[in-house]
């Protein structure tokens, strides 16, 4: 039940997940700020939960690797808060939607979770299909909690019959940015923005 969770995933939850956490959540933000003044609207958190784990605990507690939380507030974003910790299968069972950073970790989230499959992607595979759901066939787009979580779940099972059990691309997979530099991590950042501004506008179509 909502608000609708997206749980985002990567190996060690400190660059790629953590910036696709706070980028949807941004992204979530931006749209609500498009409300009318007057006009009555829940905060972000009410209507959309995005958080992330890593599929190694090797970083658990650390906070947002610095490059990544750079490329987060750069784009207006914060990464305070932020603390590494390890997938457990209870993450994955409260998600609506799970979005890996690349095919492997979305093998692995389905060999934790078989049931999770459908609702489970590769975070390129998902933005790529998106354009592919048309928005008038999701529930109405009301700005309130049970809208949102119900035009989510739509657009997942949307998604999910778009790829007609087809396997991710190659180029479906986000590089791993660690160690290599503010430029990749700035590429990476443009990349999660590619998948999860249009879901935040297809979740929030005000």
């Amino acid at each position: 039940m909502p608000p609708f969770t997206v749980l985002h995933v990567c190996m060690g939850n400190i660059c790629r997940s953590p910036m696709a956490e706070r980028l949807l959540v941004l992204a979530v933000r931006q749209r609500l700020a498009r409300v009318p003044a007057g006009a009555a609207a829940p905060d972000a958190d009410e209507l959309v939960l995005s958080h992330s784990a890593g599929t190694g605990g090797w970083h658990d507690g650390e906070e947002m690797n610095p490059p990544a939380a750079r490329q987060v507030r750069a784009r207006g974003g914060d990464p305070a808060g932020f603390a590494a910790r390890k997938l457990l299968s209870e993450h994955i069972d409260a998600a609506d939607l799970v979005l890996t950073a690349t095919a492997d970790q979305q093998d692995y989230v389905v060999a934790l979770r078989a049931d999770a499959a459908p609702r489970t992607f590769v975070l390129g595979e998902f933005g790529r299909l998106l354009p592919v759901v048309d928005p008038a066939a999701l529930p109405d787009g009301e700005l309130t909690p049970d809208s949102v979580y119900a035009r989510g779940v739509a657009l997942v099972e949307a998604v999910d019959a778009a790829r007609r059990g087809a396997a991710p691309l190659p180029g479906d997979d986000l590089d791993d940015p660690w160690g290599r530099g503010d430029q990749t991590f700035s590429r990476v950042a443009d990349e999660i923005e590619e998948t999860v501004v249009p879901l935040a506008r297809l979740l929030i179509p005000n």
